[in-house]
């Protein structure tokens, strides 16, 4: 009888501390959803930049007036209590810190800031706000910041007195540009604006290497563009001239297209490289079509070298005599030269094979200017 109520003795015990357990894993992982304040994301491409924000929005609920420089937004630094006895700057947001992230290296108002994601903190004060980007993500708003993990201060200024009032805190991307946007907080009756900016040349030539790192390396028209993109924006011309000699070698499945040729000649000619660039044309120009001449002529009045334009135009005309669009080059050639008479000469005989559309209204377009002494288009 006491061995049983020993047994049952323990195993109560066994079962309320099982119980009890229980109780705490529970109590841990309970979470309470607050809809109080709105838990939002945003995010925006510019170019190959991706940029996300979350935050969570606070309300004015009847505020209006008392939101900045109050208990609700405290200018500069303050310790915001609850256990927390640093003075701490303005969470940005409400609850959870405020967090941007950025896919590359950007500016922040023209100072330089990493790929990667930052808790964002602002420091508000009269006339002056402090943008705060700090590399501890995972804090509850500002009340345990920490400035020795601050990565960049920028300084910006808020606008004030804004017509419509908003109510709810939000995030918004304004004014976008090939390179910028601005990305602006709007609460109450402030705006507090900063603008992002890339460099898209850079960002566009890191992912073109490292994809050529890869098996498109090895695919001659991957090199072409490759080697096309770095000549257009005058970059990278010596890893430019490999890959175009790779999509050239016939070894690696390339070929001695004019297009291939021509970039080369280009690349040549941007390095200095003026006699090798005019070799390679010779020998593209005498397997060109009749477009490509057309094209590369128009090309090189466009860089300004109006004779060697005259003798590709020339060239074309001769060998493609009665092809569209070779007597629109020699107009486009005297025309170039000042010889107007000459060039509306060739112009009257390429308008009747102009196809129809913009390539005749244009050529109509330039008769007149040429019949008025005018040069073309």
């Amino acid at each position: 009888m006491k061995t049983s109520t020993t047994k049952f003795y323990l195993f109560t015990l066994i079962l309320l501390h099982c119980m009890l357990l229980q109780h705490t894993s529970y109590a841990q992982a309970l979470r309470i959803p607050n809809d109080t304040n709105f838990s939002n994301s945003i995010g925006r491409r510019v170019g190959p930049l991706q940029i996300d924000i979350k935050y969570n929005a606070p309300g004015v609920k009847g505020r209006e007036g008392k939101i900045w420089a109050n208990n609700v937004v405290p200018y500069g630094f303050t310790v915001l209590g609850f256990g927390s006895d640093m003075a701490s700057p303005w969470r940005a947001g409400a609850d959870e810190c405020t967090t941007i992230e950025f896919s590359h290296d950007v500016t922040i108002n023209g100072k330089n800031l990493k790929a990667g994601k930052y808790a964002f903190f602002i420091a508000v004060y009269q006339d002056s706000c402090t943008l705060i980007f700090n590399s501890n993500t995972n804090s509850w708003g500002s009340y345990f910041y920490d400035s020795s993990k601050d990565v960049l201060h920028v300084t910006t200024k808020q606008e004030k007195g804004m017509s419509t009032m908003v109510e709810r805190l939000e995030y918004k991307f304004l004014n976008q540009q090939t390179n910028t946007v601005e990305v602006a907080l709007d609460w109450e009756r402030w705006r507090i604006p900063f603008t992002v900016g890339i460099d898209n040349v850079a960002v566009t030539l890191s992912s073109i290497q490292s994809q050529m790192t890869g098996a498109i390396g090895f695919d001659p028209p991957s090199l072409t563009a490759a080697a096309q993109w770095c000549l257009t924006n005058n970059v990278n011309l010596d890893q430019a001239l490999h890959w175009i000699n790779s999509a050239i070698d016939p070894s690696l499945g390339g070929q001695s297209t004019f297009t291939n040729l021509n970039i080369k000649s280009s690349i040549l000619i941007k390095q200095g490289k003026v006699k090798q660039s005019d070799e390679i044309m010779t020998s593209a120009l005498d397997n060109a079509t009749s477009i490509e001449l057309h094209t590369y002529g128009r090309q090189l009045l466009q860089q300004g070298q109006v004779n060697k334009a005259f003798v590709v135009f020339e060239k074309n005309y001769t060998k493609y005599k009665g092809v569209w669009p070779t007597p629109v080059g020699m107009m486009r050639a005297y025309s170039a030269k000042g010889e107007y008479a000459k060039a509306l000469k060739y112009a009257k005989e390429a308008l009747p094979m102009a196809p129809a559309g913009i390539n005749k209204t244009t050529l109509e377009e330039n008769i007149k200017l040429l019949e008025s002494g005018k040069p073309v288009k």
